[in-house]
Parts: structure tokens; sequence; C-alpha cells
């Protein structure tokens, strides 16, 4: 049972929704054009879904944060969904000021209209509950012109900001297909899983992942960690293995090394379900070297797992009923350096377990080294809020949305 309500039941013939999405997409440095539109081709199963069902579609969304290089207007976002959808997008430059309202009061059913980015406005990221974004401008100019709030916007869900949040407490709302889909996948992973479950990560920042790490092992709902990537590195770190000076510098000069001490007290307390590489490969003047533990440290620069962990890993892989997999093992944008992220991912399509794969460069990587997507049971593109999901730090979204259904709920049996 789902403790949300969908697009399913509401009403939608007709009726103006407003529609938080979340496209907000990787910037090229210099040229400050989009660099990826993963996340904008994403939204299309919902907005057509909306169209075909002859609502009136507002979205709402947003790019960077302020301060940032990537912090725009979303004209080019409006011509990628031209070309996704292959007609003219309707954009106008405005999100709560006269031509945005007008432009809204305008829409005929099946029109769909993208308004600027909702982080131009000061009050949209402050961190407030549901109630208190309710008496924003922003949810009072624009919630006073809707019927439905439909909240699409999984990978921004652990933000407790306005348009995330506020139009809960003023319109019926409900969760998009994306967000919908998210969800069961995730409580899936996170709800009684089926065991044995094995969270294999990865990846170049270790912030995050041990934050997972920790969640799990604390909990004690999972049956191996299987490490690669800085975090493995760290791990080995920590169990004083040399790994060499110039990966020694590497890490320092990304502050990595702060997080040697936390690795050392997981370690210790979880040591038992905790799966370090066996063998590592160097980048050795771009020739790959691998070298055992007992051999370390190697020349170059660590860049991927080697050949034994790959084995050890796959074993235990196949031998699982449910995979969380977050972070590549290597370097896969080098071919030489990307034997690991390939080897289990692979595994982990082929294998029988229930598997949720997470984050960006995941997908990047599964699309780069040709592997078939829809061999895993789910590709998330929730980043920062499936780290908080699966880190058991909650999601102030999804909980809006809860309440909104205990609301809607109490109205319909005339409690309210």
């Amino acid at each position: 049972m789902l403790d949300f309500l969908t697009i399913d039941e509401v009403e939608l013939k007709g009726k103006t929704v407003l529609l938080r999405v979340d496209i907000n997409v990787p910037v090229d440095h210099v040229s400050l054009r989009i660099a990826e539109s993963k996340r904008i081709e994403a939204i299309r199963s919902t907005v057509e879904e909306l169209v075909d069902r002859e609502a009136k579609v507002v979205l709402i969304a947003h790019q960077g944060r302020a301060g940032d290089y990537d912090f725009l207007p979303l004209d080019q976002h409006a011509d990628v969904l031209s070309r996704t959808f292959g007609e003219a997008f309707d954009y106008v430059d405005d999100t709560i000021g006269v031509a945005a309202r007008e432009r809204v009061k305008e829409m005929k059913p099946r029109d769909v209209l993208l308004l600027q980015n909702v982080r131009f406005l000061a009050e949209e990221t402050l961190d407030r509950s549901p109630e208190e974004h309710a008496t924003t401008i922003l949810v009072q100019r624009l919630g006073s012109l809707a019927d439905v709030f439909v909240n699409d916007a999984f990978s921004a869900a652990h933000r407790s900001h306005a348009s995330l949040v506020g139009f809960t407490c003023t319109l019926p709302s409900v969760a998009g297909r994306n967000m919908e889909r998210e969800l069961r996948f995730d409580r899936q992973v996170f709800v009684n899983p089926e065991r044995p479950l094995v969270y294999c990560l990865g990846g170049s920042k270790p912030d995050d992942i041990l934050e997972v790490m920790k969640y799990v092992l604390e909990k004690g709902v999972v049956d191996d960690v299987l490490t690669c990537g800085v975090l493995g590195q760290l791990l080995l770190l920590a169990r004083g293995v040399q790994l060499g000076e110039k990966t020694v510098n590497m890490l320092k000069e990304r502050h990595y090394l702060d997080y040697v001490d936390d690795v050392k007290d997981l370690l210790s307390r979880f040591g038992a379900w905790i799966r370090v590489p066996v063998d590592l490969a160097y980048n050795d003047k771009g020739k790959r070297t691998e070298v055992r533990v007992e051999n370390l440290p190697g020349p170059g620069i660590v860049a991927d797992i080697g050949t034994n962990t790959i084995t050890a890993y796959k074993s235990i892989i196949m031998k699982s009923k449910t995979v969380v997999t977050k972070g590549p093992a290597g370097v896969y944008e080098v071919p030489e350096f990307a034997t690991g992220t390939k080897a289990l991912l692979e595994a982990i399509g082929s294998s029988k377990a229930f598997s949720l794969v997470g984050g960006g460069h995941m997908l990047s990587a599964i699309r780069e080294l040709g592997i078939d997507e829809t061999s895993f049971s789910y590709v998330s593109l929730g980043g920062g809020a499936l780290i908080s999901y699966l880190s058991g730090k909650g999601l102030p979204a999804y909980d809006a949305l809860k309440q909104a259904a205990v609301r809607a709920k109490e109205i319909e049996v005339g409690r309210v």
C-alpha cells in the first residue's frame, strides 16, 4: 500500500496542474550550454500523460544555485523539451509576475507552459516547513490559479523548498510518475527487502556513500557491503595498507583523508560485513598494472579494482536477492580502467536479484559501456535525494505528499 496519492487518483480533464519537475542538468563551464539532458528527457512520460488527460500543465523547475556558474534561466531547457516532444514548448521568462500569471490564465487543455527558474525567487530556497512555505508569494500567487499540484521531482525531494512542499498545504497534491516509480522501487530496498541484501559502493565522493554505509550497517539491514572506488582506498588505508605517494596525495588534495577516522570506526564495529579490494589496478603512465594488496604500493595512481576483487565481488552478487549499487568502481571513462565498473554492472544485471542502480554517473557508465539499462530493476537519477533516503534521513517533499494524502482522506470521510 502506498502512503501517498498518485495522478491516478485525481480528476485532470480541463484542470490547471502545477507540475514540479527536476530538470537541473550539467552545464558546460565555458559555453554555459546544457551538457547532458537525461533529467529533461525523463519528465516526458508524466507530461505526456497529463496532456493526454487534457490538463493544462504548468511546469515549475530550477537550474543551479544562486552564485554558481550554472545558475541560469530555463530557455535552453525549453529548447531541449521542444526537441524531446517534437513540437515547440511554451516558455515564459517569468515565474510569479503578471506575464506568468496571465499566460497561465490563457492556457487551454493540453497546453504546456514552462516558467522561469523558480530559484530566481529568494523565498524558494528558505528551509521552512510546508505550512510556512504555504504563506509565500510563490505559493499564494500560483496556487490560486491551479487545481492540482503534482510533484515529480524526486531528485530534489530532500529539500524543504517552497515549490516542493508549500503547495501541498493548499492544493490536492499527488506524485507524478517519476516520483511514484522512484518511491516504489526505493521502498522495495528500504522496507523488508529480500535477503541477502548487498550494497556495492564506490565512486569518487566518499562523504555521501559513508552515510549510507553507516546507516545500513548500524541498522543491521545489509549482509555485505562491497567497497571500491575512493571508499575502497580509504578502507585499505585504515587497515594500514600503503597505496603509494601519488594516490595518497590525490586523496589529501581532495580532503578525503579527513574520513579515515570514520572508516576506522566502521571497520572496528562492522568489519565482518565490509568487503575491501584484494587487488588494485594502477594507472602506470596510461598502462593498467594490477597489484595484489600484500604487494602494494603500486606504480602510478589507483584507477580501478583488480581481477581478483572483481571475481570475489561477482560471486557475492550472484548469490544475492537484492543489490543496491552507487558509484563506479574506477575511472570508467578511460577504457583501460573501466573493467571493474563494467564487470560489476554486468554481474548485477545478469543476476536474479532485485537491483537498484543509483546516480547519474552510474547511468552514464551504463550507457558509455554499452550495458543494457533494462537488465536492472531500476536506475535512479535521484542523486542527493536517493542518498538521503538510503541514509534514513527522510525526504521533506515525500513527507509533504504523505501529509497531503492524510488530509485528503480526512476530507473524504468528513473529518475536516
